[in-house]
């Protein structure tokens, strides 16, 4: 089951034809269901039982572009993240690897959908491609053999950082509030349920800036699975019903590289994991002329 986030309303994509349409929940169950594409987490049980009876050739739906989607889960009560959760990202960023999950929180009002632009902060701002875990089911004191029956499904998001900030200097360090600037925290295109993975628990992901890849990995590589994730922080507090946990990232960001690079206005990131899709950002900088940054690029 993939769901998306249409035009703010709760929707199904599905295969008609061998083309993806969009499947309005509201009015394909009569009404059982609402239109807000947040409530099915708190109903996940009942709705995941609906869906999977709903017989795809027989759905009314229609065709839709991925500029219209919005985050499948756009008001999470609790954001998880994971930092230094990948061997080789934990080397470049010159850590040690951590002995317990590394976690901080992005803020909710940071979320922003699989596609448009987003406006860059002063500062060196920087892409991190992760894999969401969306909880379906309130998780309190789940043991890891557990724990994937809580998880919903998965997406994929940016954990976009301002690293001047989050790393301090005179001033003191600002972790979470460096990770959610407006739109730092992008997911989508969908939240794809774990039984359409041949392995839920070992994906590629790929991150591109301007075409050229800057990131790639495996979810399989994390140093803590999802599982580990779920037990380790439901064991603190509950986990409810429509949370994100960000994974961690893979190798290859832009501080790490030397020298730096930094995202910059006209810059456009694409995030993708197999099976769920892909995302596309472009950047912006409201202290400059986009357009004029671009053509100084392409010049040169």
């Amino acid at each position: 089951m993939r769901i998306i986030n249409l035009r703010n309303r709760l929707a199904l994509d599905v295969s008609k034809n061998g083309h993806s349409i969009a499947v309005d929940v509201a009015k394909a169950s009569g009404g059982r269901f609402g239109p807000d594409p947040q409530s099915v987490y708190a109903v996940w049980d009942e709705f995941a039982d609906w869906a999977a009876a709903l017989a795809p050739g027989e759905a009314v739906g229609e065709p839709f572009d991925a500029t219209e989607l919005g985050a499948p889960v756009p008001r999470p009560a609790q954001v998880f993240a994971i930092g230094l959760n990948y061997r080789e990202h934990a080397l470049e960023a010159g850590a040690g690897l951590p002995e317990r999950p590394m976690v901080f929180t992005k803020f909710p009002a940071a979320i922003t959908g699989p596609a448009g632009t987003v406006e860059l902060p002063a500062g060196d701002n920087d892409w991190e491609i992760e894999l969401v875990a969306v909880i379906g089911r309130r998780a309190d004191r789940v043991p890891p053999e557990q724990a994937w029956s809580h998880i919903a499904g998965l997406t994929v998001g940016q954990d976009l950082s301002e690293r001047r900030s989050q790393v301090g200097g005179p001033a003191p360090a600002q972790y979470s509030l460096a990770k959610s600037f407006r739109g730092f925290a992008p997911i989508g295109p969908a939240v794809v349920t774990p039984d359409e993975f041949t392995d839920p628990g070992d994906l590629a992901l790929t991150c591109t800036l301007n075409g050229e890849t800057v990131q790639e990995g495996r979810t399989g590589d994390m140093i803590l699975g999802l599982a580990e994730l779920v037990a380790h922080l439901s064991a603190v507090l509950p986990l409810l019903p429509g949370d994100l946990i960000f994974t961690g990232t893979p190798p290859g960001i832009g501080a790490a590289r030397t020298p730096p690079r930094f995202l910059r206005a006209g810059d456009v990131l694409v995030s993708s994991i197999d099976g769920i899709g892909r995302m596309r950002h472009e950047f912006t900088d409201p202290t400059r002329d986009v357009t004029t940054d671009v053509a100084i690029k392409e010049h040169h």
